[in-house]
């Protein structure tokens, strides 16, 4: 691990040298490229020379036990010793989760896109809870939400809701929510007040850039058509709304929430490419997954992931038995401990996997 280290490490330097190379300043591309590579390896190189330091202190503490020390001193080294020793540990950890390879889209912003199943208006309600949640958490991530293409069914639910959220990191929080989502609860419209079940799918795709994903403008047909609100009452005389159909892979996606066909066409294309890239990477997982089992997925959509109990006020992640008594907070966007669990399941699985 430590050989490792000290290669990150010089690459650092290394790359300290070429961004101030004048030649490279000068080069765009390059200049970005050999920024985020040293982004990408900071935290590893702080935590590294932290180590490090620490390290020497342990040293001298341990040297100093070897000197005639008076009881109060010899004891006072011990407990610093214990101190440091601690510190060693929590940083030789941290370090092996550092080194551990990077997914790719974690810098990524985010296309979610969520639809009622199972359970009609309930369902479709439920998956307004769980865009208002996403919302507010976004929101509380300083992050930057934005509708792509909406169903709604006029009582506050959705059908389907398709947005972007764009944010540093936006990915590496959110990738863990593929799959479906189950709410129990007492439906407004019923009177004796049974419980009902229902459930809401979502499924969250890393935006691709169009360097990452090439989609030729002959391979898509476009249609165009006025666009409806809830009820399929026209809302919208003009031809504004879009349709884009990649041929190849048959993925279709439509886009009615601006007044402007160009500007329906432009987040059409950014989910059309989303969803082509995630094609091809969910292509190249399944193969992968063929040799690596991990409890915390982000694949299979189908896969029940969550339950939401309102009358337990209860919140059960089913992949890791997570359970916490706090719904009224994850609705509100309190996410961190159920993102932070997820995360640290998976670290621990991969680490597992990599010894």
């Amino acid at each position: 691990m430590f050989d490792r280290l000290e290669a990150v490490e010089a690459r650092y330097e290394k790359l300290n040298q070429l961004l101030s190379d004048p030649d490279i300043i000068s080069n765009t591309a390059k200049l970005r490229e050999y920024s985020k590579e040293q982004s990408d390896i900071q935290d590893t190189v702080m935590a590294f020379r932290e180590y490090k330091t620490v390290k020497e202190q342990l040293d001298d503490a341990k040297a100093m036990l070897d000197d005639k020390l008076d009881a109060d001193m010899r004891e006072m080294v011990k407990e610093e010793l214990s101190e440091l020793q601690s510190q060693q540990e929590e940083l030789s950890e941290k370090l092996r989760v550092l080194l551990l390879p990077k997914d790719p889209n974690d810098d990524k912003n985010v296309i979610m896109e969520i639809r009622g199943a199972a359970g009609g208006d309930e369902a479709a309600l439920f998956a307004g809870d769980l865009y208002r949640m996403y919302s507010r958490y976004a929101e509380a991530n300083g992050w930057r939400t934005e509708v792509m293409d909406a169903n709604s069914t006029g009582v506050g639910g959705y059908k389907e809701i398709i947005f972007m959220i764009t944010g540093k990191g936006a990915y590496s929080k959110l990738k863990f929510e593929n799959g479906a989502h189950r709410v129990q609860r007492v439906p407004e419209t019923e009177s004796g007040g049974r419980i009902h079940t229902s459930t809401a799918t979502v499924a969250v795709l890393p935006e691709a850039e169009e360097v990452e994903v090439e989609i030729h403008e002959k391979d898509i047909r476009t249609d165009t058509y006025a666009s409806s609100g809830a009820g399929g009452q026209s809302v919208n005389t003009t031809m504004s709304a879009v349709r884009l159909t990649h041929i190849p892979t048959n993925t279709v996606v439509t886009c009615q929430d601006e007044k402007s066909q160009i500007k329906n066409k432009e987040k059409a294309m950014k989910v059309l490419r989303a969803r082509v890239y995630d094609k091809i990477n969910s292509e190249i997982q399944a193969e992968y997954d063929q040799n690596r089992k991990l409890a915390v997925g982000t694949g299979d959509r189908s896969e029940r992931i969550r339950t939401y109990n309102f009358p337990q006020n209860r919140v059960t992640d089913h992949r890791i038995g997570l359970t916490i008594q706090k719904l009224d907070q994850i609705l509100q966007g309190k996410l961190d401990e159920v993102f932070n669990a997820l995360i640290m399941e998976d670290q621990a699985q991969r680490m597992e996997q990599a010894e």
